[in-house]
């Protein structure tokens, strides 16, 4: 917060406003909202626009963006817009929840993201990868469509992860079901934004709501199984159904584990799956880079099936997924609303303000990235990352809400990449890459089909 009532006379009041046309916007978010972007956000520190009467502010200035969601935290709360698009599904889960609801459900379950707990889960990793790899295998020089076949293997892993197996849960209706609630996001953004009745119908809608019901229904079902007969496994079902609130001594209900569940399902295998699949393309279309790649790898492993060591210190296949994210951030777009009124750099930001925080435009900044739109994973050599702003790559965001699972996805993702390369390589098979469009998270506007090629 900004400290005296002197140093608050002394902030701008008024912002220099891009003009930006409600009907255009709307169209955009509809259609795809990285298109609502203003195309000043990829050359300038900060934008302000008004779109339907409502102030936003743009950031793409890393130490702008480290004030506004480090130091600002406490002002900041998720937003009108997110508990629409998100809470039918997500519920009030680490996700979309605010205050102290937020910071209790994220203390019960940080535990089980420490390091050493995470290294406990990569033989399930491995073991996920390598069934993906032995039916690769048995397919011969097919084509496969990989994004398919990410979510496949780590919709694998996150329920073997998370919940012991999932007690029978259909992978195949679940993936198309998180598809199906994904899809008509853009209307439920752009309804928001007009403060429309949330009964309003849009195209998608009677899909995504049969999705929803389907998801949480087959995720409550594990829980009352659970519950019914308790067992010693040390799963993140059992970490929420022995988790309590330390101030209060309030448990989870059925409902708010349902909730997280939910967003670690989502969340936790959808991003993973999106980024090792444009991880995929972009090594296919870089020929010198994918060389690098199975070079470390067949020196790295020499052969032999990975294990955690082998893993660390795969130092450039980490490089190329970093890069990947960079250019194709599973999460391109993070929003909050000022619930006070706050201090960003020279302005004061009324309470009710939009703040955007478009990962998406930071990641390919013309000011923090030369030649943004190279696929070139020297970026992320570790002197070279060193030498820019902490906040200036955001692929899981920042502050208090940074994603509680980015180092399993980051592990999870060397650990799949590593394991398929070893006895496969992927060529596209489309001329030109997919385009990014965005449903919540950044998928390709489609199938990303590729051949299979057995080295």
């Amino acid at each position: 917060m900004d400290g005296t009532v002197e140093n608050r006379n002394k902030l701008k009041t008024t912002f220099p406003l891009t003009p930006q046309s409600t009907l255009g916007a709307l169209l955009a978010i509809v259609r795809n909202p990285l298109d609502a972007l203003p195309p000043a956000i990829f050359t300038e520190p900060l934008v302000f626009s008004k779109t339907a009467g409502e102030l936003k502010v743009y950031l793409a200035d890393p130490a702008l963006i480290q004030e506004a969601l480090v130091k600002n935290a406490e002002a900041l709360g998720k937003g009108d817009q997110v508990r629409r698009a998100l809470g039918p599904a997500l519920g009030l889960g680490l996700l979309t929840a605010d205050g102290a609801h937020w910071k209790w459900q994220r203390q019960s379950v940080a535990g089980a993201f420490r390091h050493d707990k995470l290294l406990e889960l990569q033989p399930t990793m491995f073991a996920a990868a390598a069934r993906t790899r032995d039916r690769w295998i048995e397919m011969g020089n097919g084509s496969v469509d990989i994004g398919h076949e990410m979510m496949q293997t780590t919709f694998d892993i996150i329920v073997e992860t998370m919940m012991s197996g999932g007690h029978g849960i259909e992978v195949e209706r679940v993936e198309k079901g998180i598809s199906d609630f994904l899809r008509p996001t853009g209307w439920t953004f752009a309804l928001g934004l007009l403060r429309a009745p949330e009964w309003i119908p849009y195209p998608g809608r009677g899909k995504a709501k049969t999705a929803v019901k389907f998801l949480r229904s087959s995720l409550l079902n594990v829980i009352e199984a659970r519950r019914g007969h308790p067992d010693e496994r040390r799963d993140l079902v059992n970490k929420f159904l022995s988790a309590s609130d330390p101030e209060t001594g309030r448990t989870m209900s059925d409902e708010e584990i349902v909730d997280n569940l939910m967003t670690f399902i989502t969340a936790g295998h959808e991003t993973t799956a999106l980024g090792l699949a444009w991880t995929f393309d972009l090594l296919a279309r870089h020929p010198e880079i994918e060389t690098k790649v199975l070079d470390e790898i067949d020196t790295v492993t020499q052969g032999e099936p990975l294990n955690a060591e082998l893993v660390s210190k795969l130092t450039y296949t980490r490089q190329v997924f970093s890069e990947a994210m960079r250019l194709y951030p599973p999460a391109p777009i993070i929003t909050r609303t000022a619930l006070q009124d706050f201090r960003l750099g020279e302005y004061l930001i009324p309470a009710g303000t939009v703040l955007i925080i478009p990962i998406y435009a930071v990641h390919h900044h013309a000011s923090l990235w030369s030649d943004p739109e190279i696929f070139n994973p020297d970026r992320f050599d570790p002197e070279a990352a060193r030498a820019r702003h902490r906040y200036s790559y955001i692929p899981f965001g920042a502050g208090p809400r940074v994603c509680i699972g980015n180092a399993f996805a980051v592990m999870e993702a060397v650990a799949i990449l590593a394991t398929l390369l070893q006895k496969v390589r992927l060529a596209a098979t489309e001329p030109q890459p997919a385009k990014p469009i965005m449903k919540v998270t950044l998928r390709p506007d489609r199938a990303q089909r590729m051949k299979l090629i057995l080295r």
